[in-house]
């Protein structure tokens, strides 16, 4: 029997109840690495409203197609809970080599997110609640992860996002933590650049999610019917396409490469050589440059990495002299 590509690696999908953690778990799983599937929804206890999936789910998917993987309920907004799982995995696997970080929540907020769109508008607490939930469980699960994913030799964080741009979009709130993703991406790829452990964001397209499947009252058998009255949505994809993309980086072995940027399925897709599981690679992106010139996108390039001022060691030792003269003065 040939080797998975992933066989005997060991990865967390923070987030893999439903949507694109989902298809991410199940895609590492299909590649042959053990995924510790963790959220908060479990059979007996759904933690969304109206949202009947659960990790328990999931992880019986990667079970039924020949992977191996395990649900563990995890509340990573609470530190101890994050720490508790990095342990047990720990001391089961001893090892951790792919992180990937997509906690949302979008869709226990769905009674307000529509109706009010500005700043000032929006509760405070609903706000800080975007944060805690899509932002700051990232920052709490990579902070208890990498250290030890470093007793490895190498690995992957990857961050999931929602567009490879920095427009604006179009709420203050998703626009932050969806914005800061990318930017962590980039942050933690340059202060783990000499460890081996990519860091990256990535975007899924279109994506038809069990959410918007519900949203534009379709299922996943008669998808195309709702592109009669949304045509982007024929260029939609599952969440196995944003799944294939973070298993196909996990793979590559010159990953590091790309630490520090955002990149979309779809450019992965043909970079790699995979496609969705109806064998299509959407052209999400290409539709909304061709039938929405007003829609303000423009992919992160190598001219907007520039400005990031790229991954050398100048900064490095700037920051070192400092730290010697505060020291010295402290003491």
């Amino acid at each position: 029997m040939k080797k998975k590509k992933l066989q005997g690696k060991v990865a967390l999908v923070a987030g893999a109840t439903r949507g694109a953690g989902r298809g991410i778990a199940r895609a590492l799983g299909d590649a042959g690495a053990f995924v510790y599937c963790s959220g908060r929804s479990v059979r007996g206890n759904l933690a969304t409203p109206n949202r009947p999936e659960t990790i328990d789910e999931t992880a019986e998917m990667i079970v039924r197609d020949g992977g191996e993987a395990v649900a563990v309920r995890t509340d990573h907004r609470e530190i101890g809970e994050v720490r508790a799982l990095i342990e047990r995995i720990r001391s089961e696997h001893g090892r951790l080599d792919i992180l990937v970080n997509d906690i949302w929540g979008g869709d226990a907020w769905l009674d307000w997110w529509w109706k009010e769109m500005r700043f000032w508008k929006i509760s405070l607490e609903r706000g800080m609640e975007v944060i805690k939930t899509a932002f700051e469980t990232h920052l709490i699960t990579a902070h208890e992860a990498i250290p030890l994913m470093l007793e490895g030799k190498g690995g992957l964080i990857a961050g999931i996002t929602d567009g490879d741009t920095y427009c604006y979009r179009g709420q203050f709130y998703y626009d932050f933590v969806k914005t800061n993703v990318i930017r962590m991406a980039f942050a933690l790829g340059y202060e783990l650049r000499k460890k081996r452990i990519a860091c990256v964001a990535v975007t899924p397209g279109f994506l038809r999610s069990e959410s918007m499947l519900d949203i534009m009252g379709v299922t996943e058998e008669n998808w195309m019917k709702a592109a009669k009255k949304r045509p982007e949505w024929a260029e939609s994809e599952t969440p196995m396409m944003v799944g294939r993309a973070i298993a196909a980086l996990a793979a590559d072995r010159r990953v590091m490469r790309k630490s520090g940027r955002v990149f979309n399925s779809a450019e992965l897709a043909r970079e790699y050589g995979f496609t969705d599981v109806d064998g299509r690679v959407p052209r999400i992106w290409e539709y909304l440059a061709e039938t929405m010139p007003h829609f303000p996108y423009k992919k992160c390039d190598d001219t907007f990495y520039s400005y990031f001022g790229g991954f050398g060691d100048g900064l490095e030792k700037e920051i070192e002299k400092i730290q010697k003269e505060v020291l010295s003065t402290e003491s």
